[in-house]
């Protein structure tokens, strides 16, 4: 069997690359996906960053986007391949490529507890549905079943689910995102991408046209030091609807083995994810608000968790546990 095996999780703005063996998973490296023109050149430059003696002959891959066979098409960049193609192209013997959600939900059964922060609700039902969510540059789903010996991931497209508006300012804020989407996803409100949406609504909605177009960190930070309404109106929003979706996501699942917040932006946020009316959106389910409190939800203190997926499924393909 391979000794080595090359892991790339690959999002719509890093792809994270790290190298599995025996003693586990070392160099770790981030390559922005806007500098290449696909997987492969990003794959290349990082065996040549590391200086890869050994060429490994397996690779696992996890996509921001679907994966329901040979051609592989990204939803947030511009990116395709063959899974065929990229395998003979890197002289791979074994190639393996998931929904980037699936490899964060891979690494759920067997986290670390050091590595989560518990949010809310009790305690979690043993071998009860687990629900994943996150965002990022998109809005990644996914969920954990009992098979009757253990849990087995399955990615969904949950972050592409209608986002509902309840109150008249939301619904005035979608209506001007019309202009630019036919379809007001989760995702176009619960992502990076999103908080840059929602702010441009706002700005357009309230007649700020003196204020500059920002991208998702700038926003963010201005919200959080209180230097720009809007941004914090867009961001407070964000994670209101955050809570929603994902209270929506625990009622679909009866997710009774907890629900786990992953995705690069919440960790970055600090207290500030845990003042916002997340929580309070997530427990507004009307009847059904008592069932959704009791659930336990996590917060994953780890801002690329789908790597710990990924060195599982490569150990296995190597003939490790």
């Amino acid at each position: 069997m391979s000794q080595t095996a090359l892991i790339a999780d690959i999002g719509g703005t890093n792809a994270r690359f790290g190298i599995v063996d025996k003693t586990g998973l070392h160099d770790l490296k981030y390559l922005e996906c806007r500098n290449f023109a696909g997987p492969v050149e990003a794959a290349e430059q990082y065996l040549k960053d590391i200086s890869c003696e050994a060429r490994p002959s397996v690779a696992v891959f996890a996509v921001a986007g679907p994966v329901n066979g040979d051609l592989i098409n990204f939803t947030g960049i511009p990116w395709t391949f063959r899974v065929s193609a990229l395998k003979k192209d890197m002289g791979l013997s074994v190639f393996d490529v998931m929904n980037d959600f699936k490899a964060n939900a891979l690494s759920v059964p067997d986290i670390s507890p050091r590595l989560l922060k518990k949010i809310s609700g009790g305690e979690p039902v043993d071998k009860a549905p687990k629900g994943v969510i996150g965002p990022g540059t998109g809005l990644g789903v996914a969920y954990l079943n009992w098979t009757g010996e253990a849990y087995a991931a399955s990615p969904g497209e949950g972050g592409h689910v209608t986002m509902p508006a309840t109150t008249e300012r939301e619904f005035e804020i979608f209506h001007r995102m019309k202009a630019k989407y036919s379809h007001i996803s989760a995702e176009r409100v619960c992502s990076g991408k999103g908080l840059e949406n929602l702010y441009s609504a706002i700005c357009v909605l309230d007649h700020k046209f003196d204020l500059p177009g920002m991208e998702a960190p700038e926003i963010s930070k201005k919200a959080m030091d209180g230097s720009c309404i809007v941004c914090k109106e867009a961001l407070d929003l964000m994670l209101g609807f955050l809570g929603r979706v994902t209270g929506n996501l625990a009622l679909t699942l009866g997710a009774q083995g907890g629900i786990y917040i992953a995705g690069g932006i919440p960790t970055k946020l600090g207290d500030y994810f845990f003042q916002s009316k997340f929580m309070e959106e997530y427990k507004t389910k009307g009847r059904m608000s008592s069932y959704v409190e009791e659930i336990p939800v996590y917060m994953i203190k780890h801002d690329a968790i789908g790597l710990l997926g990924l060195e599982k499924v490569a150990q296995r393909h190597m003939g490790g546990t």
